[in-house]
């Protein structure tokens, strides 16, 4: 008899065990196969490596006399290869065995039935019931995550979120037993009902086996095999926690935006599993979007992933499946973002689930992503999850005020308040001043004020600087609406524009009044020594050792120390010795004023 196998049953296995009850046959193996499975390999991806692994059992079948190996076919081109999701390598070989007169050996239900209708002698592997099982054994129940590299002992964590302790294993995993478990992985992934395969990247592969999230990286995108297995250990129920009656009424009496928040391992996951299975048993439909499907959810709640490797389409797609609630697991990337906010402006009932270390943080991880004034409408509330238990819930509200550590009435402007929902007692304020969005502490508002002052006036001085050219200007917060810039007087007309025009524009960029005033004591200017020598600029001024400025019609040009003889040396190839020795050439005015060194 002669078989003709296709990719599907080299890489999870079943072909080597069909050929083991058919002893004596001739196998073909395709070209167009081994060229597929070599692009996997070459890819990085666990299929190609665990396909290659089968092929080499096939290989030593045939050294013990087990069945004879033929090659047939050509390799097929790049474009070929690239269309193998098409069907292009099935097509080629299926013509491999029709033109043997073979039988083709299959375990991909599209390629059985359009075997059967271009007439070619078919044989449909079942995934097999029995399946060899290796990385549960590195489990025991009170295990959350495996972690296996070659050589190295296996760790494990163990316990409950909040009091997860790190174990050693007492034993190694070699280079060859990671990669064989890997192999094993991915046959399962494929084979094992409620188990399949997330995504196969170069040098990552992420599945979803049973209530196991399995990653398995390699090289080039790590630096040797690595398998890391994370379950949930626990299922609670809403029960578990202390969530007020009002609280449940407000998640499921309006379409809600909420953010479940907390650290890595804080127990975010399991807590949105109980809030799902909640809402859902309450009438409610709720879908997931999840990259990768790692709830463990009941059947009645659909779990979808990036479609086309797309959140934004499959956030499209759950517009049109009228889902009421979604849960958004987990946001990372600014799209997955625009993607909450575009559902949740739509009326969906949004549920994120963001990496937080306060509670504060997950709302500003919105900031800069979207308007401010769209944060409230958005997220109205926020759950903070810390070792397994619901630790902080906070809400928002639009409001048009003064912000706190403020008093002048004309700074009023939109700011969102963000409360304590069992207290009432308002925690923080959001808004913005000038061009910087502030998240407050009410608690500690003369601290932040402090900060906003600091932003205002350098701010303030940046501005001033890049407009006018004037260096030499100090800047003094009066109160929380008023600054003063010191300056010295003859530039003081500069800087307040022609008609006061430069200093209104200022003060409605920044919201604060601004005065200007003379320095109190203007440092005196004096006319110094300049000679050329070597293309060098040579400025004397007389006074060693001192900090000195160096200004051209009364814009500073340079700030310098002089040399223990008094003199500045400047290059004219560069910027400042080329601005002064043009001024020198021109005839501008030249002036210097120091001051000694605290040194000196």
């Amino acid at each position: 008899m002669i078989f003709v196998p296709d990719t599907s049953v080299i890489v999870d296995g079943r072909f080597s065990a069909f050929m083991e009850e058919n002893a004596g046959a001739t196998v073909i193996l395709t070209e167009a196969m081994l060229a597929e499975v070599e692009h996997q390999a070459n890819e990085g991806r666990s299929l190609g490596f665990a396909a290659i692994e089968e092929l080499k059992k096939l290989r030593k079948m045939s050294d013990d006399g087990l069945l004879t190996i033929e090659f047939y076919g050509r390799r097929p081109s790049e474009w070929q290869i690239r269309g193998a999701r098409e069907g292009e390598i099935d097509d080629l070989i299926r013509s491999a065995a029709l033109e043997n007169d073979a039988q083709l050996v299959t375990g991909d239900q599209t390629q059985r039935d359009i075997s059967v209708i271009k007439g070619i002698k078919t044989i449909y592997l079942e995934h097999p019931k029995k399946i060899v099982r290796n990385i549960e054994e590195f489990f025991d129940n009170i295990t959350n995550s495996v972690h296996l590299k070659g050589d190295m002992p296996p760790i494990a964590k163990k316990g409950l979120p909040g009091k997860v302790e790190t174990v050693q294993l007492s034993y190694k995993v070699g280079e060859r037993d990671i990669e064989a478990i890997a192999s094993n992985l991915v046959k399962r992934a494929r084979m094992e009902q409620g188990s399949y395969l997330e995504s196969d990247m170069n040098g990552a592969t992420v599945m979803q086996l049973r209530n196991l999230r399995v990653v398995i990286t390699r090289p080039p995108f790590s630096d040797s095999v690595e398998i890391t297995a994370v379950r949930p250990i626990k299922k609670t129920t809403i029960e578990d926690y202390t969530l007020a009656d009002e609280l449940k009424t407000r998640i499921l009496s309006r379409s809600s935006g909420v953010l479940i928040a907390g650290a890595p391992g804080a127990g975010k996951s399991t807590f949105v599993q109980a809030l799902a299975e909640w809402i859902s048993a309450n009438g409610k439909i709720v879908k997931t979007m999840e990259n990768p499907r790692d709830l463990q959810v009941s059947n009645n709640i659909t779990q979808y992933t990036a479609l086309e490797g797309s959140m934004e389409k499959t956030g499209n797609i759950l517009l049109l499946v009228r889902t009421d609630y979604t849960i958004f697991d987990e946001m990372r990337v600014t799209s997955d973002f625009h993607v909450y906010v575009d559902m949740r402006l739509a009326g969906v009932g949004m549920i994120g689930v963001v990496h937080a270390t306060r509670p504060i943080d997950a709302l500003q991880r919105f900031i800069g992503r979207i308007d401010l004034g769209l944060i409230p409408q958005v997220v109205d509330t926020v759950i903070y999850v810390e070792n397994g238990n619901v630790t902080s819930v906070l809400v928002t509200e639009s409001r048009v005020k003064v912000p706190t550590g403020m008093s002048q009435e004309d700074l009023a402007r939109p700011v969102i308040v963000v409360s304590d929902y069992y207290t009432g007692k308002d925690m923080f304020e959001i808004y913005s001043f000038g061009e910087q969005v502030f998240a407050v502490p009410i608690e500690a508002a003369e601290k932040v004020e402090s900060t906003v002052s600091r932003y205002a006036k350098r701010e303030l001085a940046e501005e001033i600087r890049k407009r006018t050219g004037i260096q030499d200007i100090s800047i003094d917060h009066l109160d929380d609406h008023r600054m003063v810039i010191s300056a010295p007087e003859d530039t003081i007309a500069r800087i307040i524009g022609r008609g006061g025009s430069r200093i209104t524009e200022l003060e409605k960029q920044l919201g604060l009044k601004i005065d200007v005033e003379a320095s109190d004591k203007p440092q005196e200017r004096k006319i110094p020594k300049i000679d050329i020598r070597n293309r060098i600029v040579y400025i004397d001024t007389g006074i060693p050792g001192s900090d000195t400025r160096i200004f051209v019609d009364g814009v500073l040009t340079l700030q310098a120390k002089t040399s223990s003889k008094g003199i500045i040396r400047a290059r004219i190839s560069t910027e400042t010795g080329s601005a002064i020795y043009s001024a020198l050439k021109s005839g501008r005015r030249i002036e210097f004023s120091a001051e000694r060194s605290e040194k000196e």
